[in-house]
């Protein structure tokens, strides 16, 4: 069994900072890319940042300066430092991750549960 798990999200100040965390656990034999995705209320869900195993990234135009996605392979961890937050930023925020599972097989994407980050103006 296979678990994204995040952490970071609150309640803050618009102009203030978080970390969102996402760690995935289980019976892992690899992971390719990892992403963040946001929902916001009555919206759809919108992709954000993604990062390769190698570390490349991409990042949404409507975020780009002030978010940043980072990963750490050997804790198989994803990163999403976002600044400069304003209260369009609220949303739930979603992380992936295509992971094949030990004894081989496809990469398969997984998503996370949500982390609520609301900004305050």
């Amino acid at each position: 069994q296979v678990q994204l798990v995040e952490s970071g999200g609150g309640l803050v100040q618009a102009g203030g900072s978080l970390r969102l965390s996402c760690a995935a656990t289980g019976d892992i034999d690899s992971i390719n890319d990892m992403g963040w995705y946001r929902q916001a209320p009555g919206k759809q869900r919108d992709w954000v940042a993604s990062i390769t195993h190698g570390g490349i990234t991409d990042t949404a135009d409507s975020v780009k300066g002030r978010f940043t996605i980072s990963r750490d392979n050997a804790k198989n961890t994803v990163y999403l430092q976002v600044n400069d937050l304003k209260p369009e930023d609220t949303a739930v925020y979603y992380c992936t991750g295509r992971i094949r599972r030990l004894g081989g097989g496809l990469h398969v994407t997984y998503w996370g549960q949500g982390t609520q980050v609301t900004v305050s103006s």
